[in-house]
């Protein structure tokens, strides 16, 4: 794996739980930041911290780390994050290797399951998709897309009679 997609998916993975490798760290005792991480799924928290682990001790990636944890939405800042981690990996290559090893062994799979009648399950994107569980259909809206077109309302729940 090149080292401009690692860095990437590491990046990508490690952003949400920033906040608490960095800062909560330093302003809570470590069984509530412990209690915090596992609410974002135990073995995803697990991963987090081996990977953190791996890459703190860099200052460049400790500083970029920081400004992610407290600017999350910020795409500049997981940029310089990005960068900074491209830089480690192209500069160590026995690091690269394990943790592509480590970015190939940590796939995530989604499960949805529908239990109970006129159930529906969603197990990715539904942007502007007509969800039917079987009387009638429901226009699903988008914040990209706010307002479905009347005609979509008209025939959601119409089985072409």
């Amino acid at each position: 794996m090149d080292v401009n997609t690692l860095a990437a998916e590491i990046v990508k993975f490690l952003a949400p739980f920033l906040p608490l490798l960095v800062q909560a760290g330093a302003n809570l005792g470590k069984s509530s930041v412990e209690a915090m991480g596992e609410e974002l799924g135990e073995t995803a928290w697990k991963r987090a911290k081996s990977l953190w682990a791996r890459l703190r001790g860099n200052a460049p990636i400790e500083a970029a780390a920081r400004d992610v944890a407290l600017l999350p939405d910020d795409a500049d800042a997981e940029a310089a994050l990005r960068l900074q981690v491209r830089k480690l990996l192209a500069a160590d290559t026995a690091l690269s290797r394990e943790l592509a090893s480590f970015s190939q062994s940590s796939t995530v799979h989604t499960t949805a399951a529908a239990v109970g009648e006129r159930s529906v399950a969603v197990a990715g994107p539904v942007d502007r998709s007509l969800i039917n569980t079987g009387d009638v259909g429901v226009p699903v809206k988008s914040p990209r897309h706010p307002k479905v077109p009347d005609s979509d309302r008209e025939t959601a729940g119409s089985d072409g009679d």
